[in-house]
């Protein structure tokens, strides 16, 4: 690349295209290509320069980073889609799902069926939770705000688009990961054996190392809609480090 040049580019698959940004070439005094984000260009969402705030995001050597989601559980057939977390189809048996609202059986009663999540996009708990907490680190706008739930062009979206996004964000003001840590809660069905499935997606998605991510599960010991397996969250807590 030359350093005057300037490039517009999609940040998203030809499929899906959410934003584009003009990108500035420089060359910093060590050599190190920088790229800065000069402008978010949306197409009629209303966010435009969300990701270019009016104050400094100053070059602090470490930052620190939390992100939360949650979403709703309910039969695959409802639901429309499947259990995805970390990127992984979480492949299950019928699962005993508290039906609160008297739909399939009694109200309250136990319903025994494959679970789907009900999402705008896939609702990948994980991958929303850590790119809320890459966005939280730079202090931009939460994920809700940059790729809003009531967007037809989010509708089904493969959440790997919103992590590549983030990882060019974090990128183009000079950070790269320090370490994640993730706590995901999830009564049922169980997730061990799709953790290492899970942690590698990760790592190809951000350009990071096996030893930066870490992947942890609990259940919410059957208490509320968690432990019912009528909803799944998950907290992630991160830090960015300057990329020198």
């Amino acid at each position: 690349m030359k350093s005057s040049s300037f490039l517009l580019y999609s940040i998203l698959s030809a499929a899906v295209v959410p934003y584009a940004a003009f990108v500035v070439g420089g060359v910093t005094p060590g050599g190190r290509y920088l790229r800065t984000i000069t402008a978010a260009v949306s197409t009629g969402t209303g966010t435009d320069d969300l990701l270019r705030p009016s104050y400094a995001i100053e070059k602090i050597p470490l930052r620190i980073g939390h992100g939360f989601d949650i979403h709703r559980m309910a039969p695959l057939a409802e639901a429309g889609q499947p259990v995805v977390i970390g990127g992984v189809v979480i492949d299950h048996l019928p699962q005993k799902w508290t039906d609160a609202e008297g739909r399939y059986v009694e109200k309250g009663g136990v319903y025994e069926t494959e679970l789907g999540v009900v999402a705008h996009s896939d609702g990948d708990v994980i991958y929303h939770s850590i790119v809320d907490a890459i966005f939280g680190a730079l202090t931009l706008p939460d994920i809700g705000q940059v790729f809003q739930d009531t967007d037809p062009r989010w509708k089904g979206c493969d959440s790997s688009k919103f992590m590549e996004h983030a990882h060019t964000v974090m990128a183009d003001y000079g950070y790269k990961v320090g370490n994640i840590d993730v706590t995901l809660i999830l009564e049922r069905p169980k997730v061990a054996s799709f953790k290492p499935a899970m942690k590698k997606n990760i790592v190809n998605l951000l350009q990071t190392t096996p030893g930066r991510v870490n992947i942890k599960a609990r259940t919410h010991e059957r208490v509320d809609s968690v432990g019912e397996l009528r909803s799944l969250s998950c907290h992630v807590v991160m830090t960015l480090e300057l990329d020198t």
